[in-house]
């Protein structure tokens, strides 16, 4: 964001990709998902799905050095939270066993819950796609439930991936299994079909709505196929599940209140040059449609007397 910003306001903008500043942000970014996915491999996926609100947290608190932005009492209120609910969640994680070998995954895939859920989720998937094809329903929550559902299937195959690259670090080689590679497809598959509703999500409607409720949909799918998938609370307390829902709560309700009132910071382009655009030759300066993709055009009058002159 800061490096767009930046680029905005020079007199001569060049592609994104050639600031050194918007680079390094992405190399952060990628070694900040390497670091996602070891962690998978590593802990439970109730704990580590929710952990992503730190996200959220250090985005508000970066943005006050980076971007400028003023310190607000609901980022205070929020940030509070939040940290309040991550020491719940680590306090009360399950502490499932985490190696898992290719065999277990398989005998999770075929188990009768996962097979029932897989059936409901690709139900419920089916019918939201085709209000989504067929209705052109673009409702955030249409979209952003279609996410949630893909995440769930990604958050499956990634854990199983990485912890079966991690044993095979260690010598116990997994990676010959046929199911090390079914599960590269499902979570390189739906990855893809996530960026895509997520995309157009958040083309359509401000951040400020998206993130919060992404967040929340995608961590409650995450937990859901976590316990199903791999029981991870199979022989936890009713207490420490108890304290974890609680922590969950606290650090949704931390997200949204991080996230909500925020406004948009839109760049101030008064008008567009009709010479800069392809196929047209006109001089004049022409205002565009805020609520149209395309520009607009000259009327057919104007145009007929365009042609004669």
């Amino acid at each position: 964001k800061c490096a767009h910003l930046r680029l905005a306001l020079r007199a001569e903008p060049k592609p994104c990709y050639r600031s050194k500043l918007w680079c390094w942000g992405i190399a952060l970014l990628g070694l900040a998902e390497l670091g996602n996915f070891t962690a998978y491999a590593l802990a439970p996926i109730a704990l580590v799905a929710p952990l992503g609100c730190v996200s959220v947290l250090g985005s508000a608190f970066i943005s006050v050095f980076f971007l400028k932005k003023t310190m607000r009492t609901a980022d205070i209120l929020g940030g509070t939270l939040t940290i309040t609910g991550i020491y719940l969640l680590v306090t009360f994680a399950p502490n499932a066993p985490q190696e898992l070998t290719a065999r277990q995954v398989q005998n999770y895939l075929v188990s009768w819950p996962f097979l029932v859920y897989s059936i409901l989720e690709i139900l419920i998937f089916c019918i939201l796609l085709y209000f989504y094809k067929r209705k052109a329903v673009k409702h955030i929550m249409v979209l952003l439930m279609m996410v949630a559902l893909l995440a769930s299937l990604t958050v499956i195959a990634v854990k199983a991936v990485a912890s079966m690259i991690a044993l095979s670090v260690t010598g116990k080689m997994q990676l010959t299994y046929s199911v090390f590679s079914v599960m590269s497809v499902l979570m390189a598959t739906s990855c893809a079909f996530q960026i895509k509703f997520l995309s157009q999500a958040m083309h359509l409607y401000e951040a400020t709505v998206v993130v919060p409720i992404n967040f929340v949909f995608f961590t409650t799918s995450a937990i859901i196929s976590g316990v199903i998938f791999y029981r991870e609370f199979q022989s936890a307390a009713l207490l420490s599940v108890f304290m974890f829902l609680f922590g969950c709560l606290l650090s949704f309700l931390g997200v949204i209140i991080i996230a909500k009132n925020k406004k948009e910071e839109h760049l101030q382009i008064p008008f567009i040059d009709c010479g800069h655009i392809p196929g047209q030759k006109l001089t004049g300066k022409i205002q565009p449609d805020s609520h149209c993709s395309c520009y607009g055009t000259l009327n057919k009058e104007d145009d007929l007397v365009k042609r004669q002159s």
